[in-house]
């Protein structure tokens, strides 16, 4: 892959933020804090992100204890969406998601599949991001969930709260996001918001929740313009200046479900141009002292 400089990473790369720039629109962050997020580095992201992130920022980095994507659960509460409706085993996860073991499995649709082939040829595994299974032997050996809490050493404030997923059998990054909830401008009330650091950008889901009569909870990404839930690119350059995009066409679904034993499971439907090309399934397990989670068959 030919590498550009440390300005502009490499060509596909390079290629990607020329096309975020040119379809996309300039934002002033001051004014537009929900697109604020954190910045990879041109070389790739990886399972070091967070911690080089800690360094930068003067972060402590906290391990202990349970840590959850979202603390306060009743902060996502709006006038479309009731938390104390949700089943309180999956609110127990999103509280204490640390306390959680992960299985993976993947099912890409149909013509779909060499797409994601190729994704993982050119982008995600060079990046150390966004590793999507590809077949049942990438989650073989199971997959790790790593809860870490970037916690500022004088207000003890969190500042960050990252979930990175890595696959066993080869080691490749899963997932590396920052979560947090963040207000979108035509949405009244909280959406769930993941960070997927890329060089020199991110791009950013941001999801609304969904309670169900039987006590699940949907966080969905969809929407239809600038400012709704939905998935943003963004590109930063050597200025500071930023510039967003927004893929209308590119929706996902996230519906946890409660499990026996307190255990949870999830789906997780991503389309594009409303046609399904991947689902990914998840079981959520309290962790037991010690050992790994083992994928499911």
């Amino acid at each position: 892959m030919l590498w550009l400089g440390d300005s502009r990473g490499y060509l596909a790369d390079w290629i990607t933020q020329l096309w975020v720039r040119a379809t996309g629109r300039r934002v002033d962050l001051s004014q537009m804090p929900w697109l604020d997020g954190p910045v990879g580095p041109p070389r790739g992201i990886g399972t070091h992100f967070f911690s080089d992130l800690a360094t930068r920022e003067g972060l402590e980095i906290r391990r202990e204890g349970e840590r959850g994507l979202i603390p306060d659960f009743t902060a996502l509460a709006a006038t479309d969406f009731a938390p104390h409706l949700v089943h309180p085993s999956v609110v127990d996860f999103y509280t204490r998601t640390s306390a959680y073991d992960l299985d993976a499995w993947a099912e890409w649709c149909g013509v779909f599949q060499p797409f994601g082939w190729l994704l993982a040829r050119v982008f995600s595994r060079r990046l150390q991001q966004l590793n999507v299974p590809l077949s049942g032997l990438d989650t073989s050996r199971g997959v790790t969930s790593d809860v870490v809490q970037l916690v500022d050493p004088g207000s003890r404030t969190v500042r960050h709260t990252a979930w990175v997923r890595e696959l066993l059998v080869s080691g490749n990054v899963l997932y590396a996001g920052d979560y947090s909830l963040a207000e979108v401008p035509n949405r009244l009330g909280r959406c769930v918001r993941v960070v997927f650091p890329l060089p020199n950008g991110n791009a950013m889901v941001l999801m609304r929740p969904e309670v169900h009569p039987d006590g699940s909870l949907s966080v969905i990404s969809a929407g239809r313009a600038f400012g709704d839930p939905g998935f943003y690119f963004t590109v930063h350059d050597q200025q500071g200046r930023v510039w967003a995009r927004y893929l209308r066409a590119l929706k996902e679904s996230i519906r946890v479900f409660p499990n026996e034993n307190g255990s949870v499971r999830a789906d997780h439907v991503l389309t594009l141009w409303g046609a399904t090309f991947l689902r990914l399934h998840y079981r959520l397990s309290l962790r037991s002292p010690v050992g790994h989670s083992f994928a499911a068959t």
